[in-house]
């Protein structure tokens, strides 16, 4: 596998405050050349909350371009210039009201690779403090609370069906797996 694209050009068809989206023109090692056509986003975080009692928090909210409800650990995009750990303590108060003292990060997931770049940094934190939610706007998010075996039955049921929600299960499989 050496037929590596080489970036010719690269251009912004179109630009929001959430991602952006581009074209870029590449060439093969045999002179051919192609259109990419990508969005990028400054990243993404998900964070699965530990509450002491050993249950985890997830958020169930309506998802537009799906039309229907979707069970997910709190999570957001990275304003730009934030840190990630810092979106990820911001996500968490403002999606549940929680907030958390000890955070591991679990590791790094691109979720739709050939489609947009989209890093994700994943957080496990250990909840310490309960306040109100802060929703943005346009959110509406009910707070969920479940134990690990409710989870794992919940992704079986296809009741969790949201993709960076079941990547970030599978590392947090992962971690207790190894750290237990």
């Amino acid at each position: 596998m050496n037929k590596h694209p080489k970036k010719i050009s690269e251009e912004t068809i179109h630009s929001n405050p959430w991602w952006t989206y581009k074209h870029d023109v590449f060439e093969m090692p045999d002179g051919k050349q192609g259109n990419y056509y990508y969005g990028e986003t400054s990243g993404m975080v998900m964070v699965v909350p530990v509450m002491s009692d050993g249950r985890l928090v997830l958020t169930l909210q309506h998802r537009y371009l799906e039309d229907k409800q979707s069970i997910e650990f709190p999570g957001g995009g990275i304003p730009e210039g934030m840190e990630p750990i810092e979106a990820a303590k911001k996500e968490l108060l403002e999606e549940t009201g929680w907030i958390a003292d000890d955070y591991v990060k679990l590791g790094i997931i691109e979720g739709s690779n050939g489609l947009l770049k989209d890093r994700g940094h994943i957080f496990l934190a250990y909840t310490t403090e309960q306040k109100a939610q802060a929703l943005e706007e346009f959110e509406d998010i009910e707070v969920l609370y479940r134990r690990p075996d409710e989870v794992d039955q919940m992704v079986r049921k296809n009741e969790i069906w949201c993709g960076q929600t079941l990547a970030t299960w599978a590392l947090v499989h992962h971690y207790f797996l190894h750290n237990e």
